[in-house]
């Protein structure tokens, strides 16, 4: 019986043992298969891409600029630039950035480059396949870039925007010129239609609310008048900017901004003043001011209405439920 038992035994073990070998294979096969799927799917998405390369794109310095294959590796020396390459899904290419880009936050993680003076020291070490620049840098250091384009990087200048027709145009050439088109497209799309959708709302509006735009505290106020973002948002939601009469960014003194008498006064420097709404309804000879009378006041995040990229229609919505709540709720 014993010698049975045993044999018994022995024949379990082994079966098991089999069993074991086998499932082994068969968990080794199917990760090997897994893998060479993963790598087909990624080789197949590389080849995509590079099927767009070479490309030649007009950058808005007006050059011709002969990208050959698709950046590996990008520095990025304007947040806004940063923004759209993040939501090309260029994240992981992304090895240097400005000084003030802070989104998304794993830019926190990322070498920073300089700003309006680039470190071209430290870029040059780097050596990535591009370099996403502005006009700014372009007018004030040319030698940088010129030395940049010497050493095999491809340089793309892109230009400031004053309107959200600018903003599309950059994350477009941005989307061309790193292989991203199609990605560009879509986030383009959803701007127009969520832009669209506010408009169109806002078109039942029969009385205009008038808004004063705070860019900056007292003593040295400052605000947005035409060709800019907040104007232009504004405009969208059918509200009256009281500064339209002025263009661009311009400083008005305490009594000036008083007459305009706003039904709404919008700050955008919260993220260094610690409580915006408290210091305005607080100044001295703006109590008969109607925003003030009804404490309408509200500050909304700067970067949302102020930098061209896709977060701008965000910037559209918050303007939009702060001041017509009752229609944008």
């Amino acid at each position: 019986m014993n010698e049975i038992m045993k044999k018994w035994g022995l024949f379990c073990s082994t079966l098991l043992l089999s069993m074991g070998i086998l499932v082994g294979c068969g968990s080794q096969e199917e990760k090997a298969q897994d893998e060479t799927t993963t790598d087909a799917k990624t080789e197949e998405t590389s080849n995509a891409t590079n099927e767009s390369f070479p490309v030649t794109i007009t950058d808005d310095a007006n050059r011709e600029v002969t990208i050959e294959e698709a950046p590996e590796t990008i520095v990025s020396i304007q947040a806004s630039n940063t923004e759209i390459a993040f939501a090309l899904g260029l994240g992981d290419k992304i090895v240097g950035v400005s000084d003030y880009d802070n989104y998304p936050a794993e830019t926190a993680d990322i070498q920073k480059v300089g700003a309006q003076d680039i470190n071209a020291e430290l870029v040059l070490t780097m050596m990535p396949d591009m370099a996403l620049v502005t006009d700014y840098h372009y007018n004030t250091h040319p030698q940088v870039l010129e030395q940049f384009e010497e050493a095999g990087i491809d340089v793309v200048v892109i230009g400031g925007a004053e309107s959200f027709a600018d903003a599309y145009d950059n994350i477009a050439m941005i989307g061309q010129a790193t292989g991203t088109t199609d990605e560009a497209d879509k986030i383009i799309a959803d701007m127009k239609e969520r832009l669209e959708a506010i408009k169109d709302k806002a078109a039942s509006i029969t009385e205009k609310k008038r808004v004063w735009v705070e860019v900056s505290p007292a003593p040295d106020i400052f605000t947005t008048g035409k060709n800019t973002f907040m104007h232009e948002m504004l405009e969208s939601i059918n509200a009256t900017n009281v500064a339209e009469e002025h263009d661009g960014w311009v400083k008005l003194n305490e009594e000036e901004i008083v007459q305009l008498n706003p039904d709404v006064i919008i700050t955008t420097y919260g993220y260094y003043i610690e409580d915006p709404k408290a210091e305005v309804l607080a100044r001295e000879g703006w109590a008969e001011v109607p925003a003030i009378k009804e404490g309408n006041v509200f500050d909304v995040d700067s970067d949302t209405v102020t930098r061209p990229g896709p977060r701008l229609i965000e910037g559209v919505e918050s303007l939009a439920k702060f001041i017509y709540p009752e229609t944008f709720k």
